[in-house]
C-alpha cells in the first residue's frame, strides 16, 4: 500500500511537468528522454517543493546564488544572505518590527507615550544585532583585538543613548542610565546568572549540595576595579559637600575640574586593565575548570565586511530612536510623574542589556559561570571605567557640565551595591540564595527610586542642614 501511494504520487508529479528534470546534489538539470532515462523523474528542489523555500529563508550556513558567476545574481544573493544571518541571530529579533513603527512615530509626532514605548522596544533587538555584528568581527581578530573590540562596542547602545542625552542637556538621565547600566549587571544580571544557575545546578551526582565556581582572579581583580570607581563617585559628592558654603560657579568649577581629571585617570587605568588582561596576565582569568577552556571554536556566519556594514547600519537606526526616545523623556516626566533618576537608572539599562541578560542566564545554566561574570561584572567595568569617563570628556568638548558628582541618592545605592557584591563572589563560589539576595537589593533600589520624586535629592540635602 506504501508503494502504491509513492508510486502514484510520483506519477502526478511526473506528469504535472512539462519537462522531465532530476535533482543532483540540490540542482535542476532538464534532460531530454533516452534509452537510459528513469520512467520517473525526482522533482527539483528548486520547483517549488517546501524544503526549498525553508533553505532560502531559514538555512544560516548558505543561501542560493551566494556563489554565482553572475554578479547580478551574486550580490543581491549575498544581501539577502547577510540580512537573513543577521535576522535570525537572535530570537529577541522579531522585536525588529517596532524599528520601522518606532521611527514612524517619532516623525510623525505621536503622543509621547507611544513614541517613548515603541523606541523604547525598537532598541531592544537592535541591541542584539549590534552585539552579534561585534562578535562577528571579532572572531577574526584574535584574543587581543577581539577583546578590545568587544570592549569597545559591548555597551555601545547605552553609549548612544547617551551622547544623544548628553546633546540634549539631559545630564541627570546621562548619569543616571550609567548607574543604572552598572547597577542591571552587578545586581539584576549576576543575581539572575547566581539564581537560575544555582538552582539548575544544585546538586551533584550523589544528591549532595553544590556551589558553582568561577576563577578568584576575575572576581578579585573586577571587584577592586568597581570599587575605586564607587571611589570616583564619592569623592566629588565629598568635595561638593566641603565646598557647601562658597560661590556656586566656584563649586561648579571645583567639580567640573576634578571629574575631568578622574576621567583621564580612569580611561588610562581601563587601557591598563586591558592589557593586563589580555596580554600579561591573561592566564589568570582562564577557567579553573579545564573542559571550560576547551571550548568549540564560534561558528562564523558572514564576512568581516559584511559584519562591519551591519554594524554602521545598525548604529545609524539606534542613534535615530535614541533621539526619539530621550525627546519624549520630559513628556514622560510631568504626564506621569515618574522622576527622570527612574527612567535612566532602571528603564533604559532593559534596552541595552536585554540580549547580554540571556546570554548570560543561558551560560550559567550550562555552568560556565566564568562566561557568565565576563558578561556580568565586565559589563560594569566598562561602564564605569570607560563609558563614564568618555562622557565626561565628550561633554567637555560639547559645552555640557557633564560631571562625576551624581545625587547622594545615587552614590549611597551604588557604593552600597559594590560592597555587597564584593564581599558575595570574594570566594570564588555562587548559588541560587547569593543570587536571590542579589536580586533582592536590586528591586529594593528600583522600589526606592520609584517611590521618590524627581527633586527628592535637594529636598535631602535641605534636611540634612
Amino acid at each position: 500500500m506504501v508503494f502504491t501511494t509513492n508510486f502514484r504520487e510520483q506519477l502526478r508529479r511526473a506528469l504535472s511537468k512539462p519537462t522531465n528534470t532530476i535533482a543532483t546534489n540540490g540542482t535542476s538539470a532538464t534532460m531530454n528522454p533516452n534509452e537510459s532515462s528513469p520512467l520517473l523523474a525526482v522533482p527539483s528542489a528548486h520547483d517549488g517543493e517546501p524544503h526549498f523555500w525553508r533553505h532560502l529563508l531559514f538555512n544560516r550556513r548558505h543561501t542560493p546564488g551566494v556563489d554565482s558567476p553572475n554578479p547580478l545574481v551574486r550580490w543581491p544573493a549575498r544581501t539577502f544572505d547577510v540580512t537573513k544571518v543577521t535576522l535570525l541571530s537572535n530570537p529577541v529579533n522579531i522585536l525588529l518590527v517596532f524599528v520601522p513603527i518606532g521611527i514612524v512615530a517619532g516623525v510623525r509626532e505621536w503622543s509621547p507615550t507611544a513614541v517613548f514605548t515603541l523606541n523604547f522596544f525598537a532598541i531592544i533587538p537592535l541591541a542584539a544585532v549590534l552585539s552579534f555584528a561585534t562578535e562577528e568581527i571579532s572572531v577574526r581578530l584574535g584574543d587581543t583585538l577581539g577583546g578590545l573590540l568587544n570592549a569597545t562596542f559591548g555597551n555601545a547602545v547605552e553609549l548612544i543613548v547617551s551622547i544623544v542625552a548628553l546633546k540634549a542637556g539631559e545630564i541627570e538621565v546621562v548619569q543616571s542610565s550609567m548607574l543604572g547600566s552598572i547597577l542591571s549587571n552587578l545586581l539584576l544580571v549576576m543575581g539572575m546568572c547566581f539564581l537560575l544557575g544555582g538552582i539548575w545546578n544544585m546538586q551533584d551526582s550523589d544528591g549532595r549540595g553544590m556551589e558553582q565556581t568561577f576563577t578568584t582572579a576575575t572576581a578579585q581583580t573586577t571587584c577592586s576595579l568597581m570599587t575605586l570607581s564607587s571611589a570616583s563617585l564619592v569623592i566629588p559628592a565629598a568635595l561638593y559637600g566641603v565646598l557647601d558654603h562658597s560661590d556656586e560657579s566656584d563649586k561648579q568649577s571645583s567639580i567640573l575640574l576634578l571629574s575631568r581629571g578622574t576621567a583621564i585617570i580612569l580611561l588610562a587605568l581601563y587601557v591598563l586593565y586591558l592589557y593586563f588582561q589580555l596580554r600579561t596576565h591573561k592566564n589568570l582569568f582562564t577557567p579553573e575548570d579545564p573542559r571550560e577552556a576547551l571550548e568549540e571554536e564560534p561558528e562564523v556566519s558572514m564576512s568581516p565586511w559584511a559584519a562591519a556594514a551591519v554594524l554602521i547600519v545598525v548604529t545609524v537606526v539606534i542613534a535615530v530612536c535614541a533621539d526619539y526616545l530621550v525627546d519624549s523623556i520630559d513628556a514622560i516626566v510631568e504626564n506621569y510623574h515618574i522622576s527622570k533618576n527612574f527612567i535612566g537608572l532602571i528603564l533604559l539599562p532593559i534596552v541595552g542589556n536585554a540580549a547580554e541578560h540571556v546570554t548570560a542566564c543561558v551560560v550559567a545554566l550550562r555552568n560556565k559561570m566564568d562566561l557568565a561574570m565576563g558578561v556580568a561584572i565586565g559589563s560594569s567595568i566598562q561602564i564605569a571605567l570607560l563609558v563614564t569617563p568618555f562622557l565626561v570628556i565628550l561633554g567637555w568638548f560639547m559645552g555640557q557640565p557633564m560631571t562625576l558628582h551624581f545625587e547622594m541618592f545615587e552614590t549611597i545605592a551604588f557604593a552600597l551595591s559594590v560592597l555587597v557584591v564584593t564581599y558575595i563572589v570574594q570566594d570564588g563560589k555562587s548559588n541560587y540564595l547569593e543570587g536571590a539576595m542579589l536580586m533582592g537589593l536590586y528591586l529594593i533600589i528600583a522600589l526606592a527610586f520609584w517611590a521618590s520624586p524627581s527633586d527628592m535629592s535637594s529636598k535631602f540635602l535641605a534636611w540634612l542642614h
